[in-house]
């Protein structure tokens, strides 16, 4: 059991509308250094590949994004910003696409849990165990 299976997934179009938020959004700069361009390339090339398994193959939202996230960033300051305003762009009609058609993930299984006592059950165990112990040393005679 690891703390992966026990923490729910994070919802994946909420995740990658953040991304996108950060790269289109009105009042976020553009990304100053080649470093920060591409760590959002790479961040929305990551909601793409997980976007992609919700969505239907014959998506053309999908296509495209793919398409987009199989090129490199080019080299530049605007090359390099147009390039990754498109991605947002096409990652944000993915993710239109996948809410679009209501896909939900496949569940897991739950884990099988154990069954838990409720709080009067507990009360009378140890109210048994209790007696018990008094009604054994009451019987020990004294010397």
């Amino acid at each position: 059991m690891g703390v992966s299976e026990s923490v729910p997934q994070r919802n994946r179009t909420a995740a990658a509308a953040e991304t996108i938020a950060l790269v289109l959004d009105e009042p976020s700069p553009l990304p100053e250094s080649a470093g920060d361009v591409e760590e959002l390339a790479r961040r929305l090339r990551g909601h793409i590949s997980q976007l992609g398994v919700l969505a239907t193959p014959e998506t053309s939202a999908l296509r495209s994004a793919q398409q987009l996230a199989s090129e490199g960033v080019p080299d530049g300051y605007m090359p390099s910003r147009v390039h990754l305003v498109k991605l947002a762009e096409s990652t944000q009609a993915l993710v239109a696409a996948v809410q679009a058609h209501d896909v939900v993930p496949v569940q897991t299984v739950p884990r099988r849990r154990w069954w838990k006592p409720q709080i009067n059950v507990l009360r009378g165990a140890v109210f048994a165990v209790a007696l018990a112990c008094l009604v054994w040393a009451a019987s020990v005679p004294r010397a």
